[in-house]
This record gives structure tokens, C-alpha cells and sequence, in this order.
């Protein structure tokens, strides 16, 4: 393998900010409201990757950080339409990169663009995850919400899974066998602002701080099937409505534990990070977040209602904490910093259990060691 390009596959990358730069003549005000608009704003998929050549059993990319990256992966092409398997590199020349195909869940993927993801299970029709799912509807608190339940029958262990900003429910399925194994039944639901859910009335992200909302309608949902306690699953943003949740909803009562995927356990260092991978002095991202919260948020970032990101610092807060908590981070996180999650382990090891990765890009630890997630997970949540 190519290891020029492999270190480039795990060095950090432009995050959401990309072309804040292009507001700087407007001063910090102006450039700060730019970027924290990005941070709350719902993000539209792009197909970014080239797809050079199609095989029976191999696509060829352009090389990129993604598609050099280790592990296994899924690709979707032209919207929703076409959903791919990739498994590992099998040789890389040039600038050319060739990967395995473990399997198609729907469409034909055709040379031209396309993007990958760290869903290497989809939801329904694909048929790739070895548990079906049951569709149903959730009500939350901005009406009818679309998810998915895995029910094991006269069960009274639940799971909610709770997929990150901009995500799919898909996100979230690689929990799903092994839970299922543990004899705990799993609902992924949908929440504000999500594909096919309810939208808020400021069509904005409030990075938990009312999400929480949506998902205690889900922890809901398993106690009224059943559910006598509730495990919460949460990969990057949905870690920190996870959090949220644990702070304000009275359905945590039914919690017993908590896994955290490359979680935001703290907004103010995720915004520093991106603030930083720009170039942009740290006053862009402090002003950025007090604008949040403040009456200029409807006119620089579009929000209906304040922001306030330090109430999601539970480094901070580590002392309000009372369940077990997993946490799965990698150390080269390109989105989401770890130290964060380093530092509230370490804040309360009679709580936090930290697994570290030091190669996988961000929520993509299952991707490139499936069997030690998945093992993680199964000591962690076991009886």
C-alpha cells in the first residue's frame, strides 16, 4: 500500500466550514456568523469521489483520503439510488485505487462521482444487515418521525440509537447484530431536521439541545413496548443529544448505559478544531458560538431560539454524570477532537471507559476493526 497516501487518509481534512475564508471582508462579526451557520445548518450530500472504472468485483477511485482509507465501507452514488459494499484496498497505483465489492443493496453504480460513507449496512430494501428490521413511526414532540425497530420477542433489554449530524439511521445499524446477539431489542429513530422527519420551524440544528426531544420520544416508545431499561447509543452529534437527554428528560431513569461513538462531549473544542483547520484565529469560533446564543442568531445563522453550547460541556460537567459510559474515539479524528473524550474519561474512570483508535477517520472505527467494536461493545453491554 501506498503510505504517503495513507498517512494523508487519516490526517484531519476541511470540516464543515469549508469557504468561510470567503467572508472574512466582513469582518469578525461577519465572518463568525458565516461559520456558525455552517455548524447548525443541515448539510446536502455530495457525490465527491471519482469512480474511474467498474468491475464485477471492483471499483476503481481517483485517489482520496476516503477511498484510500482502511477498512470497509459503503458508497452511494446519484442521491439515495445506488448503495454499494467496499471491502479492503487491493492495490493502489498512481494515482488509482482499487477496492473490493462485497455486495450491492440496489442501483448500478456507473463511472462518475460518488461518495463514500461509514454505512456498510443500509437500511430497508437493502437486505445486507442479518436482522430485519420493522418500519414504524414515532411521536415526537414535531409530529410522526420514521424508525426502525429491531423487537425480540418477550424482551424487556432496549436500545436507542442515535445516528450524528447530518447521518442517516443507517449510521447506526452496525450496533444492531450485536445487540441482537445480547438479546436487547433496538430502535434507531429519526430526529429533526433528519431525511423523511418532521422539520423544525428554523429548518436548523441545535446540536442536542433540542433533539433530546426526539429521542425521548423513542426511549418512550421502548417502554411502552416493554422496555424496563433503556442502553443509549450515540455516534458524534447524536452523542451529545444523548447527553442532553441524560440531563433533561425523565426517561433517563430507564438508562443503564451509554456508548458514545466519536461523540461531541463538548461543542466549544469541535468549533475551536474547524476554526483552526481554516486558519482562522480561536475569535472566530468564541464569537461564532455567542453569537448562538444571542439576538443576532436569527439574522447570522437563522435560528429560531438560542444556542448555548456551554451547556454541552460535560468535561466541565463531569461530575453531573451517573451512568456507565463507553467511550469509542479515534485518536486522528478528522472532524470531532478527541482529546475531549480523553479528558472526561479521565475526569471519571469510576464511570468512563475509553477504547481508542489510532487509525480511522471519524465514526468509522467499526469500518476498520469491526471485531474489536463489536467486542467492545458486547463486554460493555452484557449483563
Amino acid at each position: 500500500m501506498n503510505t504517503h497516501l495513507l498517512r494523508r487518509a487519516i490526517v484531519p481534512t476541511t470540516g464543515v466550514t469549508a469557504g468561510v475564508t470567503a467572508a472574512v471582508g466582513g469582518g469578525a462579526v461577519g465572518v463568525s456568523g458565516y461559520f456558525a451557520r455552517q455548524i447548525v445548518t443541515p448539510v446536502v450530500p455530495v457525490d465527491d469521489t471519482p469512480v474511474l472504472e467498474v468491475g464485477p468485483d471492483h471499483v476503481v477511485f481517483a485517489a482520496t483520503e476516503e477511498s484510500i482509507a482502511p477498512g470497509r465501507y459503503g458508497l452511494w452514488q446519484n442521491g439515495f439510488t445506488t448503495h454499494l459494499r467496499l471491502g479492503e484496498v487491493l492495490e493502489t497505483e498512481g494515482d488509482r485505487v482499487t477496492r473490493r465489492v462485497n455486495g450491492v443493496d440496489f442501483g448500478a453504480l456507473e463511472v462518475g462521482n460518488a461518495r463514500f460513507n461509514g454505512y456498510y449496512f443500509c437500511g430497508p430494501p437493502a437486505s445486507s444487515l442479518p436482522i430485519a428490521l420493522e418500519e414504524t413511526e414515532i411521536a415526537s414532540p414535531l409530529g410522526p418521525a420514521p424508525a426502525w425497530v429491531d423487537r425480540i420477542p418477550g424482551g424487556d433489554r432496549w436500545a436507542v440509537l442515535v445516528h450524528g449530524r447530518g447521518a442517516l439511521r443507517s449510521e447506526a445499524l452496525r450496533a444492531v447484530p450485536v445487540l441482537h446477539e445480547l438479546g436487547i431489542s433496538s430502535v434507531i429513530p429519526t430526529y429533526r431536521n433528519d431525511l423523511g422527519a418532521p422539520r423544525s420551524a428554523d429548518h436548523r440544528y441545535h446540536l442536542g439541545l433540542t433533539e433530546w426531544a426526539d429521542v425521548e420520544a423513542a426511549v418512550l416508545y421502548a417502554a411502552r413496548h416493554g422496555a424496563r431499561e433503556v442502553q443509549l447509543f450515540g455516534w458524534s452529534m447524536g452523542g451529545a443529544i444523548v447527553l442532553q437527554l441524560l440531563d433533561r428528560s425523565g426517561t433517563a431513569e430507564l438508562v443503564t448505559k451509554v456508548v458514545l461513538d466519536s461523540p461531541v462531549v463538548d461543542w466549544g473544542p469541535v468549533l475551536d478544531f474547524h476554526a483552526g483547520e481554516h486558519r482562522l484565529p480561536r475569535l472566530v469560533s468564541r464569537v461564532g458560538a455567542s453569537l448562538l446564543r444571542s439576538p443576532l442568531r436569527r439574522a447570522l445563522a437563522g435560528l429560531a431560539e438560542p444556542v448555548d453550547i456551554r451547556l454541552t460541556d460535560w468535561v466541565g460537567r463531569a461530575e453531573e454524570l451517573t451512568r456507565p459510559m463507553l467511550l469509542i474515539h479515534s485518536a486522528v479524528d478528522e472532524f470531532v477532537p478527541y482529546a475531549p473524550s480523553a479528558a472526561l474519561a479521565a475526569a471519571r474512570p469510576d464511570l468512563v471507559q475509553l477504547e481508542t483508535w489510532d487509525l480511522a477517520r471519524h465514526c468509522r472505527e467499526w469500518n476498520v476493526d469491526p471485531t474489536r467494536w463489536e467486542q467492545s461493545v458486547r463486554e460493555f453491554c452484557a449483563d
